[in-house]
């Protein structure tokens, strides 16, 4: 018997059927369980024909399809997996401990992708179509999404979930278990924190930047207001004064749309000690530095790069491509500005590690000053000294 094909007839008739209406009332802890009697109630004309593997396979499948997404379903359910990659409908792979995995789950056709994605993004208020192949959404659990239909992809509706564990509460003793840091190198970046040292944090695409500002942002002391800004609510920070500010995209029309400049500038006026940015993208780049230099000390962002000094290359380039500033008047603020550049690396194998702590010394004639970085095998504490001397004196002796 053609098990797909029967899943798609009883899922249709489950579907379709009048009382479907009264399961959508049900408190959510009752669905799974009533769904679950009538799909076995479907199966029941059936059963001469199916084996009792079969016949749960199919009853497993059905309350996925009803109620969750599919194949996606099991892998969302899993706090091991951080990435989901759907290649098209037959090739699913997954990201366990920085390393990519081929899972066995498959979808049935580029439509049955295509109405998982639909179901993801409906709630919403997100299309993918023609007019609209690509949508970026964040899930109800932070997690992060990314859609692309044919003929932009060629291969079929491709699907991306970067996921965020909420139960993920990771602290400094952890990072220095993985060999990710020395306990050293832990103390100086919380003693940043303490002194309000305004922090960037560079690294590539999965370093771990979002996972590391939230370890940063847990040594601010509590007696601080902390706004955060986010295109995607990631942050978790154990402190007891925190507001969450998140970008909204533009609506199906192509309006509405809310940025993190313009979050930003409203939180200015919302008197924060300190502003957390997620990621520097654009525009919002020079107001931060600016809000960094005008009473908000301590502040911290992320940013893709490639090493500490390509970071600021890049901050730099942000800000010349939105304001007209002159490139050498703009590097001596900056370097006025961002006190610490931290930057992270993602290995082939998956582990992710601080390879440098770098200060910025305006008066040297080299400003970026390492002062730990890895130099493949270990960690090496450089001859430079800390320009935050009270608290750090005490870390190097």
């Amino acid at each position: 018997m053609d098990l797909t094909f029967l899943r798609h007839q009883l899922h249709q008739q489950i579907i379709d059927h009048p009382r479907m209406m009264q399961l959508v009332k049900l408190p959510e802890d009752n669905k799974r369980r009533v769904l679950k009697s009538w799909i076995q109630d479907s199966l029941i004309a059936h059963q001469s024909t199916l084996t009792k593997e079969q016949t749960e396979e199919l009853s497993h499948d059905l309350e996925n399809e009803i109620l969750g997404l599919g194949p996606l379903e099991a892998l969302l359910l899993d706090p091991t997996i951080s990435d989901i990659l759907v290649n098209g409908p037959k090739q699913i792979y997954v990201e366990k401990q920085g390393q990519l995995i081929l899972h066995t789950a498959t979808f049935d056709d580029a439509h049955h992708v295509k109405y998982t994605i639909d179901k993801i993004i409906s709630p919403l208020g997100r299309r993918l179509d023609e007019s609209h192949p690509m949508v970026d959404a964040r899930l109800k659990d932070g997690s992060r999404l990314n859609a692309i239909l044919p003929p932009l992809a060629i291969n079929g509706p491709i699907l991306s979930i970067r996921r965020f564990n909420h139960g993920q509460n990771i602290h400094f003793t952890q990072l220095i278990n993985h060999h990710s840091l020395t306990k050293a190198m832990a103390d100086l970046c919380s003693s940043y924190v303490e002194q309000g040292a305004n922090i960037l944090v560079s690294g590539g695409t999965g370093s771990g930047k979002t996972t590391f500002l939230n370890i940063l942002a847990s040594q601010i002391p509590t007696h601080e207001r902390v706004i955060t800004i986010e295109d995607a609510a990631e942050l978790r920070i154990r402190h007891p004064h925190i507001v969450s500010l998140e970008t909204k995209p533009a609506n199906t029309e192509g309006e509405k749309e809310i940025t993190g400049e313009q979050l930003l500038k409203n939180a200015l006026r919302m008197r924060p000690n300190r502003i957390l940015f997620g990621e520097l993208r654009g525009r919002e780049a020079w107001d931060l530095m600016q809000a960094m230099n005008t009473g908000h000390p301590g502040s911290m962002t992320t940013i893709h790069a490639n090493s500490a000094q390509h970071a600021l290359i890049r901050l730099e380039q942000l800000i010349v491509s939105f304001h007209d500033y002159s490139a050498s008047k703009l590097n001596d603020q900056l370097k006025q500005t961002v006190d610490v550049v931290i930057h992270l690396e993602r290995t082939s194998s998956g582990q992710r590690r601080v390879v440098s702590i770098n200060e910025l010394h305006p008066k040297k004639q080299s400003a970026l000053v390492p002062l730990y970085y890895f130099n493949g095998s270990d960690f090496i504490r450089t001859s430079r000294q800390s320009k935050y001397h009270s608290l750090t004196s005490r870390i190097f002796l």
